[in-house]
């Protein structure tokens, strides 16, 4: 069963964690089954950049993004190659390293 190693996060999880996944589900869904609340503006419809995650181990073999996310993933702060949306990111059979970054481009906060 692979594990995602999310990384320390002032506010969502301090001391970072290491949590169970099953294969095909979304990067988002194991982080809110886990108590790591990552925002999600569109309820995981990838109509917002508000799960912009950076994966910093494993990216290579997640499926790779589609047209829609890379547009979306335009608008993200902080973007980087390895950037990805959680709510479209299925976790693929091996271990992944996760880094939410510390902004969303929301003014606001939904938590």
């Amino acid at each position: 069963m692979p594990q995602i190693v999310f990384l320390p996060h002032e506010e969502l999880c301090p001391d970072g964690a290491v949590v169970e996944a099953q294969q095909g589900e979304t990067v988002l869904d194991v982080a809110l089954r886990n108590g790591i609340h990552i925002e999600h503006a569109c309820e995981k419809s990838c109509a917002c950049t508000t799960c912009h995650v950076i994966i910093r181990e494993g990216f290579d073999q997640l499926e790779e993004s589609d047209e829609l996310e890379d547009d979306m993933l335009d608008k993200a702060w902080g973007l980087e190659p390895e950037s990805r949306l959680s709510c479209q990111s299925r976790v693929p059979d091996c271990d992944l390293v996760v880094d939410i970054p510390k902004y969303t481009i929301n003014m606001v906060s939904e938590g």
